[in-house]
């Protein structure tokens, strides 16, 4: 695996590889968990070349977050991504990402006003640091394909529309969310958590899945769905930033669920803003 700090340095590394076949690229921020590792492998299956790259974007952090505290650790990362096969490792400086002058961004409206985009929540600034900083990653290698967890829903529904939009030639691939044993979605933000904290997170799993149970048991009407969610959430003390049903292909509000329902939850735990999502009423 190469290592690489610069675009001249990237475009050079993949472009010796191009006519070998599909490159595949990951966008990451670092602090590898098993769902970081699940797209490595799936990029490493489908394409002949394997880009990840290696970047704590400061544009998608809100001024209340944790840009200085995000866990880094990139001698443990590169390491993990050199045994699954990565052919690049791009981990960028900020000046390389953002030099001196930068006053370019690139926004998809509408879907980004919602759910974490609420003005009451992480706000439209956030996805305008993801769109900007992916749109560039996508512009630095010419990926065939780009790989990014359900976990992250809101995020996935945006960059497919913000690829479609602007005629991007890369195709979306989302993976299904990874948990640990118990339920909880693998984050990075996870190791916020001490124990109390990381027994009340499980709350939202928890909620997925009653309100998973109430369509199952025939209980379509958003009202009842939202219900029996919030009761897991109340149970545990976790009072949620959001508790949503929207469309999964779109985000529109979802009164019942009806096909490809998303159902999808924001709360803080302790240090942890934590999100989560499932697919309600169809693959």
């Amino acid at each position: 695996m190469r290592t690489v700090r610069t675009v001249p340095e990237l475009r050079r590394a993949v472009g010796a590889h191009r006519d070998d076949g599909p490159v595949g690229l990951v966008p990451t921020m670092g602090a590898f968990h098993d769902g970081h590792l699940s797209l490595i492998r799936r990029a490493r299956e489908e394409c002949a070349t394997v880009v990840v790259s290696l970047f704590v974007n400061p544009a998608q952090f809100g001024r209340e977050e944790d840009l200085h505290a995000y866990p880094r650790d990139e001698e443990r990362d590169a390491a993990l991504a050199a045994e699954l096969g990565t052919d690049v490792l791009f981990a960028p400086t900020l000046e390389e990402v953002y030099p001196p002058g930068f006053d370019t961004s690139v926004e998809v409206r509408g879907l980004t006003d919602v759910l974490c985009g609420d003005p009451r929540h992480r706000g439209r600034e956030h996805f305008l640091g993801v769109t900007t900083v992916v749109t560039k990653l996508f512009n630095m290698v010419g990926p065939d394909v780009a790989y990014f967890g359900q976990k992250d829903a809101q995020q996935a529904i945006v960059i497919r529309k913000l690829a479609r939009d602007l005629d991007m030639p890369v195709r979306i691939e989302v993976l299904p969310t990874v948990r640990e044993h118990d339920g909880l979605a693998m984050s990075s933000r996870n190791a916020y958590l001490d124990g109390e904290e990381r027994e009340r997170a499980l709350a939202l799993h928890r909620a997925l899945r009653a309100a998973d149970a109430e369509v199952a048991a025939g209980r379509r009407d958003a009202a009842a769905v939202l219900a029996a969610a919030r009761r897991e959430l109340d149970a545990r003390g976790v009072e949620p930033e959001y508790l949503e049903l929207r469309s999964a292909d779109d985000l529109a509000p979802a009164e019942r669920v009806n096909g490809r329902t998303l159902l999808a939850v924001a709360a803080r735990v302790g240090r942890a803003r934590l999100i989560d999502n499932t697919v309600l009423g169809g693959e």
